[in-house]
Order: structure tokens, then sequence, then C-alpha cells
């Protein structure tokens, strides 16, 4: 069946892309959970009307995004915390510190679509990179390391 989604969907697609999926994913999840319609004729000749208006405010978008990225590129940054005697971190840092560490140096990002490269879960101090999905196209790298406090 094919549907159009409303929003991004993990390891499905983004927001307005038109993809196939099984009848039952999509009656019994996507469309009651508001993530997708039906794409029909008319909702498809709709759907490339509405792409086509947004084409522009899409391209503004596009370049303040390409403009963070090229800021946020690069940079390092500092993440504080409890280590035991061996090195070991007491819990563990994940991209909710991430993104307060970035929100710190004034870069407002949204801790879902932050990744930590490599490693899921990070337990040791050291030098780690992590990567910021700023649009469905532009993805931004930096590094950051753990210390102790």
């Amino acid at each position: 069946m094919e549907i159009i989604l409303k929003q991004d969907v993990a390891h499905l697609g983004q927001k307005d892309d038109i993809v196939t999926v099984r009848n039952g994913y999509a009656v019994n999840f996507l469309i009651p959970k508001g993530y997708a319609t039906m794409a029909t004729e008319p909702a498809k000749k709709m759907h490339a009307e509405n792409i086509r208006q947004r084409a522009h405010k899409e391209a503004k978008i596009k370049q303040t995004a390409q403009e963070q990225a090229t800021l946020i590129d690069g940079i390092t940054i500092q993440i504080g915390t409890k280590v035991s005697s061996t090195g070991r971190i007491f819990g563990s840092v994940n991209n909710i510190q991430l993104a307060d560490a970035l929100a710190a140096k004034g870069f407002d990002v949204d801790r879902r679509n932050i990744t930590i490269i490599g490693e899921e879960h990070i337990k040791e101090t050291g030098l780690y990179e992590a990567e910021i999905k700023l649009h469905r196209d532009i993805k931004a790298r930096f590094k950051f390391e753990i210390i102790a406090e």
C-alpha cells in the first residue's frame, strides 16, 4: 500500500515521502496515529502542489541548516562528569547531555537528531565523535571530550 508520510518516521522515511508499506502496518499503525495518509490519486496531486509551493521556503531552511553545519563542524565540546579511580564514568554520557552542552555554546539542536558515532553508551573518559542531523540532507560532525570533574 502506498502512503504519504505526514511526519518523519524512523527507518521508513521523511515527511512528505511517498513510500510503500504493508497494508497492516499502514491501516493499523501509521494512519490511526496520524503519521501518514493513503496515497490516492487526488491525494498525490494535492501533495505535489503543496511540495511545489513549499520549495522556496525549503531552500531557505536548507541554507540556514548549511550555515549552522559549517559552524558546528569541527568544534570540540567538553563534558565534565563524575569518574571512578579507574577512569570509568558513573552512569553514561548520552545525547541529552550533548544537546545541553551544544545549547551552552549557542547551538539549539534537538537531542533526537544527535547520534553518537561508534558507541551507543559511553562509559569511559576520552575523545568521541557525534553527528547532528540538521536537515534531511545536511549533517554536521563534532567531537566531544569526556573529562573528570
